[in-house]
Order: C-alpha cells, then structure tokens, then sequence
C-alpha cells in the first residue's frame, strides 16, 4: 500500500471519527430539545423505568452482596495485622458508598441494560418500525429515545442506592460471623465516617452514568444499519463505549469531589 493510500485511509478515519462525534452531539441536543417538549409520554417513562429495574435487579442484588462479603474478606487481614479490625465497618461503607455501589450498578446495567436498549432499538430501525411511526404522525425520538434515557437516569440512582445496601449487608453478615457484631452496631460505625458529601457525590456520579447509559444505547440503536447484523454491533458499540464513557465519568467526578473535600 502506497503513501498516498495510507494517507487517503488516515485523512477519511479522521472524517468519520468528526463526523460520528458531530452526530452524537446532535442527537444529544435533540434529546435536551425533546425533553422539555409536550407530550411527555410519562406512562412510557414509567415502564422503562420497571423494565430496567427489574431486568437488573436480580444480577445487582446478587452482585451487590457478594461485593460486600468479599471486599469485607480481602480487608480483614491487612486490619488485623494493625489490630484494627473495629475499623472494618467504617472502611467497608466508605469504599462502598463512595465508589462501588454507583460503578458496579452502572457496570451491570451498561451490560445488562444497555446492550438491551441498543439491540431493541436496533432491531426496530432496520425493520423499519421507526419509520413506520414517523409516517404515522408519532415521534419515534421523543416515545422511543426520550422516554428510555429518561428513565435510565431516573433507575441507575435509585440502583445503585439499593445495591449499597445490599453490598452493606453482605459486609455486615461476613463481620457478624467472625466478630458477633451487632446490626446496629456495625451501622453506626459504618456510617460514623459518611458525609453528605459522600452520598451526594454517589447520586450525581449515578445519575450522569444512568444518562451515559441511555443515551449510548439509543444512539448506538437508533442509528443502527446493515440489518441484524447492525443489531449486534449497535448492542455490542453500546455496551463497550457506555463502560468505558463510565470509567472516565467515575474519574472526573472523583477528582471534583476530592478537590471539594478540600476546600
């Protein structure tokens, strides 16, 4: 392959990544248009968030309370060696209400909730069932986009909440067996050291990954072409990049939040 080949490959990579990233911000825009526009469709917004709750809320209850008594083993010995396993209930709420509870369940659901998003999406726009709606006079966007990164960003807090508590229960089982601590016990230790700040700043991180989420499937979804095989990389595309938007999401608001503690 030749120099100006290679050249015409790099210079029309480059046209594709602008332009894919023109295009993602486009839709992003219409979703904020969109949003605040009437009709609402609440009752839909309603059933994506029972849909999306209940498709994760097993995987995050299960998860969630295996977090909690494994994280609570792997911590024991290195407090032991210190002599400070009172410790362990302050340490384990703090790690898990700070940053496991809102990353595993936007984990899960990026997996779980995403991929399902983009392939049903996916699935509709190379059967034509979204153009068949817009002939039929109903937005596609505002019922079928709106409506799921609506209640993805609505879900994913409230998730993420509950898998702390489930987390907080696994740890509270695995100290209970080795050092009879008592509920109440282990709760006010656990929550000796949380903030407001903590449980803010886990609420914010969640509600901006339940929106990553959201919207990553419908574009990924919405966009799809190529048949059923655009379906499956639309819900493969949506789960990778809403992971990975996820991670950096995790980073940046750590990094604010450690700046407000701060100050």
């Amino acid at each position: 392959m030749g120099t100006g080949s290679k050249k015409f490959l790099l210079s029309k990579g480059l046209d594709n990544y602008f332009i894919g990233v023109y295009n993602a911000y486009k839709f992003i825009g219409r979703f904020f248009k969109e949003a605040f526009k009437s009709p609402f469709h609440f009752r839909e917004i309603i059933n994506q968030c029972f849909e999306i709750g209940l498709k994760a809320l097993p995987l995050i209850t299960l998860t969630g309370f295996i977090t909690g008594i494994v994280f609570t083993k792997q911590s024991r010995p290195s407090l032991e060696t210190f002599g400070a396993t009172s410790w362990l209930p302050s340490l384990i709420s703090i790690a898990i209400l700070r940053a496991l509870a809102s990353l595993v369940t936007a984990l899960i659901c990026s997996g779980k909730v995403g991929s399902s998003i983009g392939a049903e999406l996916g699935s509709m726009r190379v059967t034509e069932q979204i153009d068949a709606m817009e002939v039929s006079a109903i937005n596609p966007f505002k019922f079928l986009v709106t409506t799921r990164v609506l209640a993805t960003t609505i879900t994913v807090p409230i998730l993420a909440l509950y898998c702390g508590f489930v987390a907080l229960l696994g740890s509270f089982v695995n100290i209970n067996a080795h050092e009879a601590t008592s509920f109440i016990s282990f709760f006010e230790h656990g929550f000796d050291t949380i903030t407001f700040l903590d449980i803010f700043t886990s609420v914010t991180k969640s509600i901006f990954f339940g929106f990553t989420i959201g919207i990553v499937g419908c574009y990924k979804g919405y966009n799809a072409s190529s048949g059923t095989v655009g379906v499956g990389r639309a819900a493969n595309q949506a789960v990778v990049l809403s992971m990975f938007l996820v991670f950096i999401e995790e980073v940046v608001i750590v990094q604010v939040s450690n700046w407000i503690r701060l100050y």
